[in-house]
């Protein structure tokens, strides 16, 4: 049996306080007019990475630097795709708030829409999806790459959104920042504070050298309404 393979790829921001996917608007069959997950056929010898990393620069026009991607997991159910036999291999990636992006020759429309209120979508991409949102959440839970979510320089404020956009959920903001700047390589001290006419300047962190959190920051948050 011979197939075809494909890269999709789960790109999320925060966005107005709220978790932001990349979806495009298709121009050609099948589901054409259906928003649909970025993604394309997996080029002559080119190599899977190789594949996410083009199409995650054709679809935002950012550096692969700029975001923290992953492979997410393998799609092969039967009959998945009406055109043949598609196997197809999802990718995550976690972004800061990225400028609008621009559609590519077979999508009509490309936005950033909120995760919450989804229109359907086209093959079995409402699935990968979902699976792409729980996997950054146990990310977030786990590991410091909610600083992936903001830009090189941030505030605490900034991110506890981060948190509270993808976890939907509302975290207090004292016992946030107290466990935040207490939990071993979390998050650093940049040693600047932001400028500005209102209020007092909030001091920068910049994320730690953390790869694990120690306990898990959801369970270090007991006021946290999830």
């Amino acid at each position: 049996m011979t197939f075809a393979v494909t890269v999709d790829l789960v790109i999320l921001t925060v966005r107005q306080d709220a978790l932001h996917v990349l979806l495009i608007r298709r121009a050609i069959p099948p589901f054409e007019g259906t928003y649909a997950l970025p993604g394309g056929f997996v080029l002559d010898g080119e190599d899977l990475p190789e594949a996410a990393i083009r199409e995650l620069r054709e679809e935002t026009a950012l550096s692969p630097s700029a975001a923290h991607l992953e492979q997410l997991a393998t799609y092969g159910t039967p009959n998945r795709d009406p055109r043949g036999r598609v196997v197809t291999v999802a990718y995550l990636a976690l972004l800061p708030d990225a400028p609008t992006p621009s559609a590519g020759s077979d999508a009509a429309e490309a936005a950033w829409l909120p995760v919450d209120s989804l229109p359907a979508l086209a093959f079995d991409h409402a699935t990968i999806l979902a699976d792409g949102v729980e996997r950054a959440r146990a990310k977030l839970e786990y590991s410091p790459l909610a600083a992936a979510f903001c830009p090189p320089e941030f505030t605490i404020a900034e991110l506890r959104q981060v948190y509270e956009a993808v976890w939907s959920a509302k975290l207090d903001p004292r016992n946030f920042h107290r466990k935040a700047t207490s939990t071993p390589g979390f998050v650093e001290p940049t040693g600047r504070s932001t400028e500005g006419d209102r209020g007092r300047p909030a001091q920068l962190f910049q994320r730690g050298p953390a790869t694990v959190l120690h306990p898990p920051l959801l369970r270090a948050l007991p006021s946290a309404e999830v």
